[in-house]
């Protein structure tokens, strides 16, 4: 900092620009409310089909988010421009002020070329003392000239970050002022010291430290680019490879910390991902070409074997948290999966070939498996990103092949999550807070997904404990278009969906695809719960606004119920033909699939969003029922009807026992789906006073449940073969 422009700055300038940003954030402000309030929710509820339903909703959707990022960076630049030129004026008058104090004693002081000062005595003779006093003017004014150069130039640093940290759009970057920012940014260099260190020189203190920082800075996007670039790919890499190696075999505190460590790291290194700077396009390159560099623990040990952990071994095994950007996943993808799918043979046979090495014993990721198969973390990263999971799998060579693959491997579940993330645009584990409709790709990618599992002769080996859950999940979120391939052409008015393809599915792909993912116990629950979700929304939607079907109201409720007796009895006939082939799991086990997954179903339903929910379906609804679809459960007849699948109390005219209960026989099984639809159609009559008559209506969805459980049955007969026939 130069003393003389310090010493008669007066910064208007930078008051003016504080003042300039302060009003671009209170317009910024009342256009993403408009954006948030008025364009997004229009848009939401906008009764569009196709093209329109998906691409342009997503598109407004994200306009109107960048509106929120807008206002987030805006109001950190002030903060920053505000807290700096604050910094800078106090500066200026504790440097004026030492000057003073300087003169009082008889002290002058200079400006010099470069930006330098001089202190003088300006009487003569000196008065005592004079040399010990300049040099304490002098010590007191470069430091007050060093902060102010380190505030002057980390706000500059930090400016900066925030300008390039987007290429397009906005960044949600937000610090209140710039002591933070600055602070960020050296806590990132620090740490990357630590992971360039020499590993002999490297203590369990520093790792101790390293999992604080990453901990506390993981989700700040200016710490998480700063780290990632001083701390480098392949430094990174082999240091996540020393580490692992190091503490291979540790137990208690000490493992769970260094699980920790690996979880903070992922998080961190995800969220640099999302800097469009040029490093960082650079950084992330430079990762992925590392894929195939064998990262030795120690390679002045022959001990430790030729080989050590192959780079996208150590890649993988950090993207087991945190959401990585779509194109990094979508570029690294393309070159994890090239080699996952080089072994010649059938179709994901010999896969796991491709990452056996021979005396390899690294445990990249502290005993949940070794880390040996990258594809698996890969996998995991693409389950917390939607988006890029629908863009891999929209590769149909590339879906056959991962999904085939886990007949051979271990990476089922993993494989299992992250197809769940892209047939429905959720994230494993969220739940969405917004309506997601199925796109045509996403649509297509399940069609491809069914039409695997429903293939005679192995088609059912892909489901199992490891996949089944997921499997189940996703016939559940596709209830709407299940439902209309099920029943037929000309259905769409009464099995309501806002999917892009509502009809695409296959009825006998259908029909075998919910038997084959019925056999196994939480793919079961999935269905049930799906199902009884999508039912009772529908009852709800049609006995509270029969203008949604342009014909007699007992037509669609009657077909509502035949269809939820076709689903349920496909369901029953595969448990009873399970039992018969003497591989039936326990009653017990059944509940409690119920029980675990009953939960999380509800929060979706009562988000509005999701399997069945009522937001699947009325987008073309008015007035109140606008609003009552907006806040997903309407009366709660959804929250009910879950409710009496998890516990199974007792219900007038229901048998003694929890409703559907497996083990107990395809009569039961059909009562139980009779009674459970009959109460979610009284549930709906009571809740909107409802004109049609309760007795009646129960009729309606006795003879329709029966009807189609016994349509069930045929069905099976001529798709399947099974052990009953």
């Amino acid at each position: 900092m130069d003393i003389e422009a310090l010493r008669h700055g007066n910064f208007v300038s930078l008051g003016t620009a504080v003042e300039d940003w302060t009003g671009m954030i209170t317009h910024l402000t009342a256009m993403e409310k408009t954006a948030r309030d008025d364009l997004m929710a229009k848009a939401n509820r906008a009764n569009w089909a196709g093209v329109n339903a998906t691409v342009s909703r997503e598109f407004i959707n994200r306009t109107a988010g960048e509106f929120a990022d807008a206002v987030t960076q805006a109001t950190s630049i002030r903060n920053i421009l505000r807290d700096t030129r604050s910094e800078l004026i106090s500066y200026r008058d504790e440097l004026n002020r030492v000057i003073d104090r300087g003169w009082d004693k008889h002290l002058s002081v200079v400006g010099t070329k470069g930006g330098g000062f001089t202190v003088f005595v300006n009487v003569h003779p000196e008065p005592a003392g004079s040399k010990e006093a300049m040099k304490l003017l002098r010590d007191d004014l470069q430091e007050i000239l060093n902060k102010a150069t380190e505030s002057d130039s980390t706000a500059a640093q930090v400016l900066k970050a925030i300008a390039n940290h987007a290429e397009y759009g906005f960044s949600d970057t937000s610090y209140k002022d710039r002591d933070t920012a600055a602070d960020a940014l050296q806590a990132a260099k620090d740490m990357a010291k630590i992971v360039k260190k020499d590993p002999a020189d490297r203590t369990a203190e520093d790792l101790a430290k390293l999992n604080t920082y990453l901990k506390k800075y993981h989700d700040d996007p200016l710490f998480s680019e700063q780290f990632a670039l001083s701390a480098e790919p392949k430094d990174t890499l082999q240091f996540w490879a020393e580490v692992t190696d190091r503490y291979a075999g540790v137990k208690g505190a000490e493992l769970e910390g260094l699980k920790d460590l690996q979880k903070n790291l992922s998080l961190t290194l995800a969220s640099a991902t999302y800097s469009d700077s040029a490093q960082m396009k650079e950084w992330k390159h430079g990762l992925i070409n590392e894929g195939n560099t064998d990262f030795r623990a120690d390679p002045t040990n022959p001990l430790k074997g030729p080989i050590g952990a192959i780079g996208f071994q150590v890649i993988s095994s950090l993207m087991g948290h945190g959401k990585y950007d779509s194109e990094f996943l979508d570029e690294y993808g393309k070159k994890l999966l090239k080699s996952d799918m080089a072994p010649a043979g059938l179709v994901g046979m010999n896969t796991k070939d491709a990452w056996t090495v021979p005396d390899q014993s690294a445990d990249l990721i502290f005993g949940d498996g070794n880390g040996h198969d990258p594809v698996n973390g890969f996998m995991d990263a693409l389950s917390h990103n939607a988006e890029a999971a629908t863009n891999t799998f929209d590769d149909k060579a590339v879906l056959d092949h991962v999904l085939q693959s886990t007949r051979y491997t271990d990476r089922g579940e993993s494989v299992g999550h992250a197809l769940e993330a892209a047939v429905t645009s959720v994230s494993f584990g969220e739940v969405p807070t917004e309506p997601a409709p199925h796109t045509k790709t996403q649509v297509e990618i399940m069609k491809n997904v069914m039409n695997a599992v429903a293939q005679p002769g192995n088609g059912a080996d892909l489901v199992d404990s490891a996949i089944g859950a997921s499997l189940g999940h996703m016939a559940s979120a596709y209830m709407p278009e299940i439902s209309q391939a099920l029943t037929g052409k000309g259905s769409d008015s009464i099995f309501l969906s806002d999917s892009a393809d509502p009809s695409a599915l296959e009825k006998v792909d259908s029909e075998r695809f919910l038997y084959e993912v019925a056999r196994d116990k939480d793919g079961r629950a999935a269905i049930r719960l799906g199902e009884t979700i999508y039912t009772s929304s529908l009852l709800e939607a049609h006995v509270s606004d029969p203008s949604l079907f342009d014909g007699d109201p007992n037509v669609a409720i009657k077909a509502i119920a035949t269809n939820a007796g076709l689903i349920e009895g496909i369901v029953g006939h595969s448990v009873a033909d399970a039992a018969i082939a003497g591989t039936l799991e326990s009653e017990k086990s059944e509940k409690e699939a119920l029980k675990s997954q009953g939960d999380f179903y509800k929060a979706i339903a009562s988000a509005g969003v999701g399997v069945g929910a009522v937001a699947l379906a009325p987008q073309n609804l008015s007035g109140a029922m606008v609003g009552a679809a907006g806040g997903g459960f309407f009366g709660g007849i959804i929250g009910m009807a879950v409710d009496r699948l998890m516990d199974g109390r007792e219900e007038e005219s229901a048998l003694d026992a929890s409703l559907y209960a497996s083990g107990k026989g395809l009569a039961h099984a059909q009562d139980s789906a009779v009674v459970q639809t009959q109460n979610s159609a009284r549930d709906a009559i009571s809740a909107h006073e409802s004109k049609l008559p309760g007795g009646s209506t129960d009729m309606l969805i006795l003879e329709g449940i029966n009807d189609g459980w016994t349509r069930s049955d045929q069905v099976l007969e001529d798709s399947h073969a099974r052990p009953s026939s």
